[in-house]
């Protein structure tokens, strides 16, 4: 097992560091998501909830339903929490039990690991056409409830073994849009020898030209960015592998994430991870969630008329109807709900030497959705509400260090979109900023410092780290 991580360990290194790939040209690949963008013909247009085909309301609950009875709904919850100040709301939110596959197929292709990604057209996305996984489809959509075609590259991953698999982990949806909504993340390894057809749509990427396009605002989509979170370099054969990696990068990238993780494997934490995972326990065990879901029709303060159901102070998000006209997918027309935002949010580490080891503060956030009362989230999330001062309920904490940084102070600095099959259109500012020495070290109870490689360490385990967490993550610890 210890040689199979140390290839791996070896293998993502050389694909990291690979930016012009004999497979996929990068400044091409740009050109090829135009095209790619061009072709799909994509028509998406806000219709009234009576023209939607195969949703309705449900009469006795108000919750719109598919006639098939899988899918998603939207219902109502009413939730009472109790952490750092406690708050009773009710709100609309999607309900989708079901377990999807997020799945990215890898296969070293002239001595270089590559990623088969799709140029995946979603009705919420910005700019139409984004990189998605190898696989992403419902299990409504897998199972084919929507009488259309069988996702591409399925039985790839229904028939991988054990040996393939490079990460196999049931991660959370967001917490504050989705009940208790998980998907499995996956990634699997093809041996060289076979050859793995790769239709329209499709390209094979290095990770490093996965990296270099992370940095382009709403390129790669959350799903790409959750599932390529999961890859760790971290155990302990890094020691042995250290100068060949940090061989193979610049002064200036040494600066970055990637050295400060590999770094960080050897030096000491503020905190080991017995009490982290202490630290964790004890907010679970004192914080409260009550969360019942009720018919979306009594959901208080929430107005629903021919066109939008929203909050009444109109914040937070809408639910909307669309029709979508999308080529290239298993069904090329179709209507459904989705969710609308307010405005765009922001979702920040912020980032500290302390020890001469840099870590980042983490939050443990309480959402409605969540599985486990808390999960590991960013410094600052504010995906939903106007978080500007005044503005909100309530003041975010270290939001002021984030807005108010300086250029030099920002290592990341991009916008993200959300899931685009859920979500309308929906973007967040994802940031990491450098605190300087001032910043203090001593922060709210509900805030913890970790270091790099002890993220990943949790990253390992299902519903510990959150989607804002995982996405920004995915988009820096490679840099």
């Amino acid at each position: 097992m210890a040689q199979r991580k140390n290839r791996w360990f070896t293998d993502l290194v050389r694909s990291l560091q690979c930016l012009e790939s004999p497979v996929t040209k990068l400044m091409p690949c740009e050109a090829w998501l135009d095209d790619c963008r061009k072709a799909q013909n994509m028509l998406v247009e806000q219709i009234p909830f009576t023209e939607m085909k195969q949703w309705s309301f449900q009469e006795a609950t108000g919750n719109l339903v598919h006639q098939s009875g899988r899918f998603f709904s939207i219902e109502g919850i009413q939730i009472h929490k109790s952490a750092e100040r406690d708050e009773s709301w009710e709100q609309p939110i999607i309900v989708q039990p079901e377990i999807g596959y997020l799945g990215i197929i890898t296969q070293k292709i002239h001595g270089i690991h590559h990623f088969l990604m799709q140029a995946k057209a979603e009705p919420g996305n910005l700019g139409n056409v984004q990189l998605s996984p190898t696989l992403q489809a419902t299990k409504s959509n897998y199972m084919q409830v929507h009488k259309g075609t069988s996702p591409l590259y399925l039985d790839y991953f229904r028939q991988a073994d054990q040996a393939s698999v490079w990460v196999d982990q049931l991660q959370s949806e967001q917490g504050a849009r989705f009940l208790k909504k998980r998907n499995r993340n996956i990634i699997i390894e093809i041996p060289e020898q076979i050859k793995v057809p790769v239709y329209d749509n499709f390209c094979w990427l290095t990770l490093g030209q996965l990296v270099q396009l992370m940095r382009t605002n709403n390129l790669v989509n959350m799903d790409s960015r959750t599932v390529l979170s999961c890859l760790r370099f971290g155990d302990d054969t890094h020691e042995l592998y250290r100068n060949e990696l940090l061989a193979g990068f610049s002064k200036a990238t040494q600066n970055t994430s990637l050295s400060l993780y590999i770094s960080a494997m050897h030096q000491p934490a503020r905190y080991l991870q017995h009490e982290l995972i202490s630290w964790i326990t004890r907010l679970k065990s004192s914080y409260e969630l009550e969360v019942n879901r009720i018919p979306l029709k009594e959901v208080r303060r929430w107005q629903k008329d021919d066109s939008i159901i929203s909050h009444e102070q109109e914040k937070y998000f809408s639910v909307i109807a669309i029709r979508a006209q999308i080529q290239h997918r298993e069904v090329l027309t179709w209507d459904q709900p989705m969710i609308s935002p307010a405005q765009s949010g922001i979702i920040a580490f912020i980032l500290k030497k302390i020890t001469g080891v840099y870590h980042f503060l983490v939050q443990a956030k309480l959402e409605a959705g969540n599985f486990d009362i808390i999960e590991l989230a960013p410094t600052v999330q504010c995906l939903t509400g106007n978080y500007r001062k005044g503005l909100n309920e309530y003041e975010v904490p270290f939001l002021d260090a984030v807005l108010q940084a300086s250029p030099e102070k920002i290592m990341y600095d991009v916008m993200q979109s959300e899931e685009g099959g859920r979500f309308y259109q929906e973007e967040n500012r994802n940031m990491v900023v450098v605190a300087d020495d001032s910043f203090s070290d001593q922060v709210p109870e509900n805030y913890i410092w970790m270091t790099l490689p002890q993220l990943k360490e949790f990253l390992q385990y299902n519903n510990y780290l959150n989607m804002a967490a995982r996405s920004l993550l995915a988009a820096i610890q490679f840099e």
